[in-house]
């Protein structure tokens, strides 16, 4: 990856610092659409599950059963398969009512710029084989512009966060989005088929989807 490209990701650790929460702990709708991320969400949840489930259960069993129906195998065997269920059902209410919406939203369109990101990162490889005759001038532009974008971003998420934790200020905040807008849609590319306006486009839709949250937050 170019260095370039390197300074444009947003790190989970970063994204930890801004939003307060490890960003693998938010659940998102989004994430099972993705078969990988689907994948992974379910594996985790039910580690998570078995290992808090002999902590439960033998409470539950200790303290409820034992006191009140004495030793039973099929209630302790029962408890083993519900205990696992109820827990995964459990996290996942949780983390719906827990974390905002207009954050799993924004988090959304940071997966969406880190997919550009990586597009470009494959034609850089492509261009280096030979296989793509793009425009340097166009992946500058293009360039530049996920540039605001990663502006408007961690902007974003800031004022996420403040309003969340304090419920004030924003408007300050509003121009720069603005500005930025204008310096993206001012950005064109020389050839409107070539890669680089696809993602470009990409680009400008993520801004508009960014602006039109942070305008929803300041609202409310």
């Amino acid at each position: 990856m170019q260095p370039d490209l390197i300074g444009l990701e947003i790190s989970k650790g970063e994204l930890r610092r801004l939003t307060g929460f490890d960003p693998d702990d938010v659940f998102r709708p989004s994430m099972m659409k993705d078969r990988e991320k689907r994948i992974g969400f379910f594996i985790n949840e039910m580690l998570v599950a078995l290992a808090l489930t002999p902590i439960i259960v033998g409470l539950i069993y200790a303290f409820l059963i034992l006191p009140i129906i004495g030793s039973s195998i099929k209630l302790g065997i029962l408890l083993l398969i519900l205990v696992p269920i109820a827990v995964t059902i459990g996290r996942v209410l949780w983390r719906r009512i827990t974390f905002p919406k207009a954050l799993t939203i924004l988090l959304d369109e940071v997966d969406k710029y880190h997919t550009v990101v990586q597009a470009i990162d494959i034609n850089d490889q492509l261009a280096t084989s030979g296989n793509s005759q793009s425009s340097i001038n166009d992946r500058e532009k293009v360039i530049t512009a996920l540039q605001l974008i990663r502006e408007n971003l961690v902007l974003a998420l800031k004022s996420e966060r403040i309003l969340r934790d304090n419920k004030k200020l924003l408007a300050n905040n509003q121009e720069l989005f603005v500005n930025n807008l204008a310096n993206l849609q001012a950005l064109q590319v020389s050839s409107q088929a070539s890669e680089y306006s696809q993602l470009l486009n990409q680009s400008l839709q993520i801004a508009f989807d960014v602006q039109a949250e942070i305008k929803k937050l300041q609202q409310n």
